[in-house]
């Protein structure tokens, strides 16, 4: 089992002028506990679940690019993207310039986006659910191009790209990995065993119907299933003297049983580190071999 860190809230006790350093102390602590992967919402308004829209949220990819340079092993993601919110061939860019400038570490998570609050808010075309989707797939199509040093023409139904030259190309071999947030059953984990290295699922009672539907997809598009990581958001708290680890590890190996080998989540108190340290110390090795 594989433990990540997501950060998706930057409304901290210092406020935004100390949070370029709160923010890279709690990646340095991180990364030397062993969280094999750092995440951020790709949001530009708070999102109603963790709070106003009016909190402090950054950048997404500003935010990993500066992570990039705190780190050196953990793999760096958006957890996830919307589709919508960038021009395919300048998503593909920054994911290959992220996989540069980090070493190898950049993934891509990615979906079909949700808020439309915020892109209302922002200007950004918020087309309907179905559009979304076929622009997903797109995007998805059109970095697996660019990642491969194709530049021939790109021609879909809402992109038309003439040459999407990708120079330098990314370190990771064949690409960097691609991971689908969301269940939806018909269009979500089809592309899932179509396009993608992981997918992220939230928690409820039907996760093992979900992974049983992929399981379904990926005998239709000729996908060993066994190939893709499944992902489960998580919440972290490990206790202010870790007295809550136990009952993580259990929770963690229940997912295990499951069927997923990655959680990706939320640290309670991050910015105080110690809990990244109880985590790094007690529960990572004891779920390592789930």
């Amino acid at each position: 089992m594989r433990i990540g860190l997501q950060v998706p809230d930057f409304n901290w006790p210092g406020g935004p002028a100390t949070l370029g350093a709160d923010l890279a102390a709690v990646a340095r602590t991180a990364d030397d506990a062993g969280f094999e992967f750092i995440s951020v919402m790709d949001h530009f308004f708070q999102i109603p679940v963790a709070g106003p829209a009016e909190n402090d949220m950054l950048e997404a990819y500003t935010t990993l690019g500066y992570l990039a340079a705190c780190t050196t092993n953990a793999k760096l993601l958006t957890l996830v993207t919307g589709a919508i919110y960038r021009y395919p061939g300048i998503l593909g860019k920054i994911i290959s310039t992220l996989d540069v400038l980090s070493a190898g570490r950049a993934w891509l998570g990615i979906g079909a986006a949700w808020n439309e609050e915020e892109s209302k808010g922002l200007g950004i075309p918020f087309p309907p659910v179905a559009e979304r989707f076929e622009r997903l797939e797109e995007t998805l199509q059109i970095c697996l191009q660019m990642w491969s040093g194709n530049d021939e023409p790109y021609r879909g139904e809402h992109y038309d790209l003439d040459r999407p030259l990708n120079h330098p190309l990314p370190l990771t071999k064949p690409h960097p990995p691609i991971m689908i947030g969301g269940g939806g059953e018909r269009k979500t984990l089809r592309f899932v065993a179509r396009y993608a290295d992981a997918c992220n699922l939230f928690p409820g009672p039907d996760l093992a119907r979900k992974l049983d539907v992929l399981r379904e997809h990926c005998d239709a598009e000729n996908r060993v299933y066994d190939e893709i990581s499944k992902s489960c958001y998580f919440i972290f708290d490990p206790g202010p003297r870790g007295e809550k680890t136990g009952e993580m590890i259990d929770q963690l190996g229940a997912l295990a049983e499951t069927g997923f080998d990655t959680a990706i989540g939320f640290v309670a108190n991050v910015w105080e580190l110690t809990p990244l340290e109880i985590i790094g110390s007690q529960v990572i090795p004891a779920v390592a071999g789930l």
